[in-house]
């Protein structure tokens, strides 16, 4: 199992790490046994004395690979602001954390971390959680807030 973790900065922006050789990437981590996803999302980036702003959970991916079956989860956190994203450490400690224009981060990314930002965002806008299975919507539901 693992986490992806979306970090806008303000309204406009988005956390990625640069990782060595220039590739942009979705910041993403293992969930270990007996971890939330919420919790392993804060080994992902570090840096803020009081962790990560954690919002919530917008979306559960389910890919069948050969033998196993890969799940990630999507969390997204508050937003953040300039200063906050300047101070974070991704796990990789070799990639360099920037922060970009949302449609430049989504555009830099690949085809599967831009669908993955693009339905996280989306789910968040809408409050709603989503359920994706081999690359596509199985379920949306309305997130409530208790």
């Amino acid at each position: 199992m693992g986490v992806s973790v979306l970090a806008p900065v303000g309204a406009t922006g988005l956390v990625l790490p640069r990782m060595p050789g220039g590739a942009l990437a979705l910041p993403t981590g293992t969930v270990e046994n007996g971890q939330s996803p919420e919790e392993a999302a804060q080994a992902v980036l570090t840096g803020l004395p009081k962790g990560l702003p954690i919002r919530r959970r917008v979306a559960v991916s389910q890919v069948q690979m050969r033998r196993r079956k890969v799940i990630t989860h999507l969390v997204v956190t508050a937003p953040l602001t300039v200063r906050e994203a300047n101070s974070l450490v991704y796990r990789d400690v070799r990639a360099e954390v920037r922060v970009l224009p949302t449609d430049h981060a989504v555009a830099a990314l690949t085809e599967k971390a831009r669908a993955r930002v693009l339905i996280g965002l989306q789910a968040l806008a809408i409050g709603a959680m989503v359920y994706v299975q081999d690359g596509e919507i199985q379920r949306i539901d309305s997130f409530r807030a208790d």
